[in-house]
């Protein structure tokens, strides 16, 4: 018998706020007993759920694990400026004049993620 993941879990120091970021950045939508000062809050969307939880230490080192994202619907350009707007900042460009890499970009508590090209992107490559 094998496990399955349930949840990536996010440690947070405002788990509300950091998942209202990501529900809007991943088009997923939060848990409905989620609420503002709660200790914990999930996101479900399509194929991944996340929990938030508070924990008391401020974050201090880099992440040991990160999410890698791929647009479905727009450029990678396009998603970097989206989330950009919902309060993300560019923490690292490893984007190539020949349009392969990826941006790597920080939620609003600092946590990183990388945002790559979309599949249509990577296809007009091939």
């Amino acid at each position: 018998m094998t496990s399955l993941v349930r949840h990536v879990t996010i440690d947070s120091s405002d788990p509300y706020t950091l998942a209202t970021f990501w529900a809007a950045a991943l088009g997923g939508r939060l848990a409905d007993d989620d609420h503002p000062g709660d200790p914990e809050a999930t996101v479900d969307a399509t194929g991944v759920s996340l929990l938030f939880v508070t924990v008391p230490d401020a974050r201090t080192v880099k992440n040991r694990v990160h999410l890698d994202l791929q647009p479905q619907d727009l450029t990678r350009e396009e998603e970097v400026d989206r989330l950009l707007a919902l309060g993300a900042t560019l923490a690292g460009d490893h984007r190539r004049p020949d349009g392969k890499g990826w941006a790597t970009l920080t939620d609003p508590e600092g946590n990183e993620f990388c945002v790559e090209r979309s599949a249509a992107e990577r296809a007009a490559d091939a």
